[in-house]
């Protein structure tokens, strides 16, 4: 208390609760106290100082709000640990928080190339912006410079014709699913077409609009046409949800001829098609179906794979003269996105470096498929380097749910098949193996070694 009562009556200057903190930090700063040396009570602090109790109250409220102080319910206050810096390498991080020793590859986990430095340097500039835009409302006109950003982003994207009066921003791929799906769903009983093994998002949508979801076979190409058609003529439905770019959970993609002879199904039976485009990291293979199908036609697409999931921030793309039906749906859902993280999106995607960043997540992901097809490349492997997934088919002897179950045990998670099939669908024996780029690349090689020791003695070759 000493050094505080001392620092304290040298500052003769300013409101008395200002200068005791500044006495408070000086003492943390000199280490006359240090972290877990517990603070004068209020009224003790207040007597020794010649001050009142507000004011030691109003001293210490400032210090525990800066984080140089704690304040424990019962116990008392006492000087805090030194704040931990913030670290930029995120390869120094456990691949699991909840259980350091398992290797998650249940969803892709981007590496850090420098998108997190150009996130916080957009963060930063949002908020040295005009106080008023971060006390209004956001207005269509406001976000119409961010919709440009994103059409200049999607520029290489075969879509046809795009103007940012199609674009409609979202929180994410799978809230641009939501707001297209309200735009376009009639009547009380919708049902939503998608293919026998597709992204679990589609059926979960369907199920908050109280829609059907029926399944369409597939082939190494993608949806059957003449099943497609069948199914729509049975079902009567209005929407086909699917990924041609990247399927997922396969990999595979559907060539221009297949993509054709589905729009002409699409375009018989009146359905509409939603495109998922979230998952490609490369080039398109392909014209989308907005690109076939300008009238009908519907595009998904996110920065979640391409730089970060942790912003949310999606797009949803109208077929021409659509953009309006769009709008009103994400206008009477949610408002739209928040004002600072439009102009963080806006910040990005106008930044030239950000298009050198993403080839550069791309080319190290793809140093991570490598490893895995090396690894794993004697089995029946899906894979493409400019996808953050492989598709494993298991050997005789190996079932979806046994198979994971044993890698859980062994350190690594993985996706079934039966994860991406309807409830009263079929799975073939199969797990998908996302990218985790979130630690060190011989961390995941260990994780492949693992699964081909697996592989390698299904249940009824290993002795007992």
């Amino acid at each position: 208390m000493d050094t505080i009562l001392q620092r304290f009556a040298e500052i003769e200057a300013g409101p008395k609760y200002k200068a005791l903190a500044s006495a408070v930090r000086g003492a943390i700063a000199d280490q006359a106290l240090e972290p877990g040396d517990k603070m004068p009570t209020v009224r003790d602090l207040a007597w020794a100082a010649g001050v009142t109790p507000g004011t030691v109250a109003r001293a210490y409220t400032v210090l525990t709000d800066e984080g140089a102080l704690e304040a424990e319910v019962g116990r008392g206050t006492f000087v805090a640990p030194p704040k931990t810096p913030v670290r930029d390498d995120i390869w120094a991080r456990q691949t699991d928080l909840a259980d350091p020793d398992t290797l998650s590859l249940i969803s892709p986990r981007l590496a850090d190339v420098g998108q997190v430095a150009a996130i916080r340097a957009a963060l930063a500039r949002v908020g040295e912006d005009d106080p008023l835009r971060l006390l209004s409302y956001p207005t269509r006109s406001a976000y119409r410079p961010v919709r440009e950003a994103v059409a200049h982003w999607l520029r290489d994207v075969p879509l046809g014709g795009l103007d940012a009066d199609d674009i409609v921003l979202a929180h994410g791929g799978q809230n641009a699913l939501m707001v297209v799906l309200q735009a376009i769903l009639t009547g009380p009983k919708p049902v939503i077409l998608v293919e026998d093994l597709s992204y679990a998002g589609f059926r979960r949508a369907a199920e908050l609009l109280r829609a059907e979801v029926v399944s369409v076979p597939m082939d190494e190409q993608g949806i059957i046409p003449e099943a497609l058609e069948a199914a729509a003529r049975r079902s009567g439905a209005q929407v086909l949800c699917t990924s041609p770019e990247v399927h997922n959970p396969t990999g595979i993609w559907t060539p221009q001829d297949r993509r054709q002879r589905i729009v002409e199904v699409a375009e018989r039976a009146g359905l509409k098609i939603i495109e998922d485009d979230c998952y490609r990291l490369g080039q398109s293979n392909a014209p989308t179906y907005r690109a076939l199908s300008p009238q009908a036609a519907w595009h998904i697409s996110s920065i979640s794979k391409m730089l970060t999931p942790a912003l949310r921030v999606g797009f949803a793309v109208a077929p021409r003269g659509q953009g309006d039906t769009l709008r009103r749906s994400a206008e009477y859902g949610f408002f739209g996105l928040a004002q600072p993280l439009a102009e963080v999106t806006q910040a990005l995607l106008t930044d030239p470096r950000t298009e050198v960043l993403a080839q550069d997540l791309k080319m190290e992901m793809g140093k991570y498929i490598r490893v895995a097809v090396n690894t794993l490349g004697a089995f029946e492997l899906t894979w493409n380097v400019e996808v953050p997934f492989l598709w494993l088919r298991l050997p005789p002897g190996w079932r979806a749910a046994a198979f994971c179950q044993a890698a859980e045990m062994a350190g690594v998670r993985l996706r079934s098949a039966d994860e991406f099939a309807l409830r009263d669908g079929r799975a073939p024996h199969a797990v998908r193996i996302a990218v985790n780029a979130q630690v060190p690349i011989a961390r995941f090689e260990a994780g492949m070694q693992v699964l081909r020791r697996l592989l390698a003695s299904p249940p009824e070759q290993i002795s007992v």
